[in-house]
């Protein structure tokens, strides 16, 4: 399962991590790290981008990107 397919109000932990695409690594610097518990807050109207939080802090990351990270549900 992938961070895109999230449902809101959702948590998960974060697996692995496809570096690859464009803005991944940004993603990462910025919490979005392998262990790290992620809550699907929001999303904008079409769902993407979609708003998540990662200690504390509130991140907006668009579903192509999310799809780079693989999650388990908590």
């Amino acid at each position: 399962m992938t961070l895109r397919e999230l449902n809101p109000g959702q948590t998960a932990r974060i697996d692995e991590i496809d570096a690859k695409q464009p803005g991944v690594v940004r993603l990462m610097v910025l919490g979005l790290i392998e262990g790290a518990e992620v809550q699907y807050e929001n999303s904008a109207i079409g769902g993407d981008p979609m708003e998540v939080t990662v200690h504390g802090a509130a991140i907006s990351i668009r579903k192509q990107q999310a799809g780079c990270f693989r999650i388990s549900p908590i």
